[in-house]
């Protein structure tokens, strides 16, 4: 058996339709294509939609864009230091294991909302000004990692 033997089988092919041949071959003057129309003239859009208002331009449009390196931090308030002793050393790997964070995202960032009333070491990765004045107030320290 060589290459040049190899065959289909006997039935599992079919001439190509030649479709505008002329009146004999069945698939002449229109083509198959019927009588006058978008369909029998040029082809449809794949967006056309029988001439109701198309898809893109019900929904709203979104404006502006989002950035791609964009950088999310998982926040943490004041308030929520409060549960740890006095003196303690809060650290991202503790935050995530009292479960205040669920994911580290690009780092932590502390911010001042709520009251602090103990005196912690803190390490994060971004403060914001009043959080850090919180922390100091009571002699506590701050660090960015």
């Amino acid at each position: 058996m060589n290459l040049s033997d190899l065959k289909p089988n006997e039935g599992s092919t079919h001439r190509k339709k030649r479709i505008g041949r002329g009146v004999g071959s069945g698939w002449g003057k229109t083509a198959g294509r019927g009588n006058k129309g978008m369909k029998a003239r040029d082809t449809v859009p794949a967006t056309f939609e029988g001439g109701q208002t198309p898809l893109h331009r019900r929904l709203p449009q979104k404006r502006g864009f989002t950035p791609l390196f964009k950088k999310m931090f998982a926040i943490v308030n004041i308030s929520a230091l409060e549960r740890f002793e006095d003196g303690a050393e809060v650290t991202p790997e503790l935050l995530i294991e009292t479960r205040i964070v669920g994911d580290l995202k690009d780092g932590i960032k502390i911010l001042g909302n709520g009251d602090l009333t103990k005196k912690l070491t803190v390490k994060a990765h971004h403060f914001s000004k009043s959080a850090e004045e919180k922390i100091t107030a009571l002699g506590g320290t701050f660090e960015a990692i």
